[in-house]
């Protein structure tokens, strides 16, 4: 297909933008002084660092109403996470409701079975916020960002009741990571597992906890997420690692300060450059040099807080909620011990700084070494100068939070240095050292199935392919309930895997793009077996007998016409049809998706619930007076 000549010039400045490899430092990114008026105009960035511009102390100049609505996270009043939930009608046999269950359990064979459901009312809607103190249109929980920790235990069932009060658009809420083995119609995904809920509508999701971590849920309908609908969600289970405090979720985003919608626009037309981030966010904060917007900007708007006890061991459960960047996550002057990633426990390992991807998640331990009196920055990096990490405009790549130590003043601003250097690229650590803590070895291979992952506009449009086939979702008709009534037969754009009834697949990943993906899979925690640029061997693998498991990863850029490659494993013991994609919100809507159709035998004899048609008849009356607005693949 002949390119574009104003394509060729967007993706000679996407290549520049991801080939610069520089080393950062404590400043990362100079940024023009915040002490301006709120609608100063755009100038060259010569003062210090977003968070420090102007600054003389960290009271937040927007309200907590104004800046994230009902939400505590980011502020001194945020809880801190117990062990395991406790409370009447919860058993505790052996001391723990997972009862015998343990850290070698196997998950995905002998999860426990608490008896006990959380419950929980989520209502969406529009509602206007400032983060950063640029007010913005979104789209959140409940009325505020991040949305509401989901809390429960390890082998509870979890059920969300969803009311959209969005008056235009559908939704769908997936509930990152967890299996849901048994029930694949939970998954949240838009004409995949389920139709959206409609506008005026409800839906009642049930699911297992059958993976015990950190993780997150959001919108699968098209790029919603972004405008903020999106939160927390929290698994107790065994320990790996001791530790005294648990304070909670730490989610990490890129921001935008353009409607989601406005993006996609951007995003989908191949004349239009790539869309950049605004701003880096740490549980939904963070302040903004207003001299570099003409948008009403409140300067020092408020960054988040933490607490730190000398002498004790802190757990931080730190998950990328972004839309693209990668994030590169450190503490002045403290090590990281991380003892998860993703929904899996890992041999403890130490080091200075964390990388995460879109949708990924590590637990980190941090040991409180500094004094009663003392304060630090936390530190989230996007990097936009390494290869591989971010596409961001270079005002505010850098968020910071406080911690403060029992003593000190939580007013006050930390005068730590970062004394980390950022790396040229951005990759997860090598397999050799991500070791699980339940040692799996992979089964023999039934099937390998090559993915090649491009890009190309079709003459209006841009778009990723995998196979040389993109992606566009159909609202109206969910694959699931296809396949429950016998029709295997789907049209080239659902990008449909059929891999079969029994055994275990490999698929060899290969991306030929300039830009990295953080690749994800529903349904699994698939075996990571190696990585590289060129052609995998066919037979090295990394750490054989328990080699590294997650349900994303970070698949490098193209060097130059040399693919890079990620060869993952599966095991087909989930019936079900399990989206499998890059977890970059904008290359997700220009296409890169498929779908694993994991044995349709077993789904055809599966008990869907009838609500799951109900639904789809509500959003067809719906849609037969709204026409849903679908410009990118609808996920």
């Amino acid at each position: 297909m002949a390119r574009s000549t104003s394509f060729l010039k967007n993706m000679r400045a996407l290549s520049i933008a991801f080939a610069a490899s520089a080393t950062l430092n404590g400043a990362s990114v100079l940024a023009a002084p915040a002490d301006s008026t709120s609608s100063a105009s755009s100038s060259a960035s010569t003062g210090g660092p977003a968070h420090l511009s102007g600054v003389t102390s960290l009271v937040a100049a927007v309200p907590q109403t104004q800046q994230d609505g009902n939400s505590t996270l980011g502020t001194l009043n945020a809880p801190q996470l117990p062990a395991f939930l406790t409370g009447p009608g919860i058993p505790l046999p052996q001391g723990f409701p997972w009862g015998s269950s343990n850290i070698q359990t196997n998950p995905y064979t002998s999860p426990p079975n608490t008896g006990v459901t959380k419950y929980y009312d989520f209502t969406i809607s529009n509602v206007t916020l400032k983060p950063d103190g640029v007010p913005r249109d979104m789209l959140v929980v409940n009325g505020q960002f991040p949305g509401p920790t989901i809390e429960a235990n390890w082998g509870d069932e979890i059920q969300v009741t969803v009311h959209n009060n969005l008056p235009t658009e559908g939704t769908a809420l997936h509930w990152h990571g967890l299996l849901q083995q048994g029930t694949p119609w939970e998954d949240g995904v838009p004409g995949v597992s389920q139709c959206p809920i409609a506008p005026g509508s409800s839906f009642t999701y049930r699911f297992k906890a059958d993976l015990y971590g950190s993780s997150w849920y959001h919108s699968h309908y098209s790029a919603q997420y972004n405008a903020g609908l999106e939160g927390p969600m929290i698994i107790h289970g065994p320990k790996n690692v001791n530790y005294d405090i648990d304070l909670g979720p730490v989610m990490l985003s890129d921001w935008y300060h353009t409607d989601y919608f406005e993006i996609v626009e951007q995003v989908m037309n191949q004349n239009q450059p790539p869309p950049k981030s605004n701003n880096n966010l740490i549980n939904g904060k963070m302040n903004y040099p207003c001299a570099n917007t003409t948008l009403p900007c409140t300067p020092n708007a408020g960054i988040s807080k933490f607490t730190f006890q000398s002498g004790k061991l802190h757990r931080l459960r730190l998950v990328n909620s972004g839309s693209e960047g990668v994030q590169q996550f450190s503490i002045d002057d403290h090590e990281l011990i991380v003892m998860a990633n993703d929904f899996v426990p890992v041999q403890p390992y130490t080091t200075k700084i964390v990388t995460l991807g879109v949708g990924q998640r590590t637990d980190v331990i941090v040991n409180a070494t500094g004094k009663p009196t003392d304060s630090y920055w936390m530190r989230s990096n996007l990097n936009p100068n390494g290869v591989g990490c971010s596409l961001n405009d270079g005002v505010s790549p850098q968020a910071v939070a406080a911690i403060y130590y029992q003593k000190a003043s939580t007013t006050a601003q930390p005068n730590s240095t970062m004394d980390v250097t950022l790396p040229g690229t951005c990759a997860n650590d090598p397999l050799s050292q991500t070791v699980p803590f339940k040692s799996i070895a992979p089964q023999p291979v039934s099937k390998t199935i090559e993915l090649d992952i491009n890009a190309a506009p079709n003459g209006t449009s841009f778009l990723f392919t995998v196979n040389n086939q993109t992606f566009r979702d159909d609202y109206n008709d969910p694959t699931l309930l296809e396949a429950k009534l016998g029709n295997l037969t789907f049209a080239p754009e659902r990008n449909v895997y059929n891999v079969g009834e029994n055994g275990s697949v490999i698929f060899i990943v290969r991306n030929f793009f300039g830009a990295s993906h953080p690749m994800h899979m529903h349904g699994h925690n698939f075996y990571i077996l190696n990585e590289g640029f060129g052609d995998w061997d066919g037979k090295t693998v990394i750490n054989p007998s328990n080699p590294q498991r997650r349900d994303v990863h970070l698949l490098a850029p193209a060097q130059g016409s040399t693919p890079a490659y990620i060869v993952v494993q599966f095991d087909l013991d989930n019936p079900g049809v399990w989206p499998f994609h890059c977890h970059i919100a904008w290359h997700v809507s220009a296409g890169l998706y498929i779908n694993i159709l994991e044995r349709p035998n077993d789904i055809t004899f599966s008990s869907i619930p009838s609500v799951m048609a109900q639904t789809c008849r509500d959003w067809s009356a719906f849609t037969g007076t709204h026409i849903p607005d679908q410009i990118d693949s609808g996920l």
